[in-house]
């Protein structure tokens, strides 16, 4: 393993920087997959229980050790930190990060949204705890400084289960198997195949006219001691609009500023939650749609009441203007 006080040629160093989660997960029963808990096994004991990770100039460090269904502004910003700091050292080509699946998608699209894209940020995860029989944990942890070391890769990418997927598509679609995450319509950027990368799609670019725009969004970001608050709602069938309706009554600490609804089909939104939505709006609460459905986009329709964010999956569409409000 590396030592942290032997040198480095520029761009060979690889940091890997752990937040917790079930890769870090602990049961008392090697049998036990579900009642574990999560980030109770440090970082460093991670990679030493990697054969192939042993020699690689690798470098690690603990940004957080929590389940990432708590995953939240505090931790966001920490490592939104450590990682502007080692992506700026010219001897850092890389940098990984162990995390949990629940929020990882989330915690991806912040990240694509903050970070400059000319250096990879490898996201990888474990859908078994490290205690399991059969964990899957280390060999994701393999792929994914594998992946993170590969000549021309960059921006943010997850990895699980020999598939990488781009920040903005990757979502998780199973519960409890392996191969837990889907890149919907877009696909897999990559497959790892016997330690080997197979290139299927374009890395993730930041346009340069764009560089400035998240120069400006990461800094706001980090200044904050909350994010803009956003709702996430969805439209069913026997809908109504009361929960729009509570929560603008009861504002609290912090305003809604507003409202991802997850339409049907193409971004429908039952008539009483539209009317509750189209108020909501009224009133200054930005209201975008989106679809719960997990392929497609919602098409435009002109002369909608609601706009939409075409692409994004719901939860990602709350973050989204979550950022976008942070900067109005």
């Amino acid at each position: 393993m590396f030592s942290s006080n032997q040198r480095v040629d520029q761009g060979l160093l690889t940091v890997v920087l752990g937040t917790g989660g079930t890769i870090a997960g602990r049961s008392s029963r090697s049998d036990d997959h579900v009642g574990y808990v999560s980030g109770e096994i440090a970082l460093v004991d991670l990679v030493a229980n990697v054969p192939g990770l042993q020699g690689l100039p690798l470098e690690m460090e603990q940004v957080a050790q929590i389940d990432s269904k708590d995953m939240d502004l505090g931790v966001w910003q920490a490592l939104v930190l450590r990682l502007m700091h080692h992506l700026a050292r010219p001897e850092v080509g890389s940098v990984v990060i162990t995390h949990g699946t629940d929020t990882l998608e989330e915690t991806a699209f912040v990240l694509h949204s903050l970070l400059p894209k000319d250096k990879p940020v490898v996201l990888t995860c474990a859908m078994r705890p490290a205690s399991a029989l059969m964990p899957d944990g280390p060999q994701n942890l393999l792929d994914a400084v594998l992946l993170a070391r590969q000549p021309g890769v960059r921006g943010v990418i997850a990895v699980c289960a020999a598939q990488t997927f781009a920040a903005l598509d990757v979502c998780k679609v199973h519960s409890y198997h392996l191969d837990a995450f889907d890149g919907g319509e877009a696909g897999a950027l990559a497959l790892i195949e016997n330690g080997q990368v197979r290139q299927l799609h374009p890395w993730p670019v930041t346009p340069a006219h764009d560089q400035a725009m998240v120069s400006v969004l990461r800094q706001r970001f980090l200044s904050v001691a909350a994010l803009p608050r956003v709702a996430l709602l969805t439209s069913h069938a026997d809908a109504d609009g009361l929960v729009v309706q509570a929560l603008l009554a009861d504002p609290g600490e912090h305003p809604i500023q507003g409202l991802v609804v997850a339409g049907t089909g193409n971004g429908t939104v039952h008539r009483a939650l539209a009317t509750a939505l189209v108020g909501a709006q009224a009133q200054g609460v930005r209201v975008v749609r989106t679809t719960r459905c997990p392929r497609g986009q919602v098409l435009a329709q002109a002369g909608h009441a609601l706009p939409e964010i075409s692409t994004l999956s719901p939860v990602k569409a709350r973050l989204a203007l979550a950022l976008e409000l942070l900067c109005a």
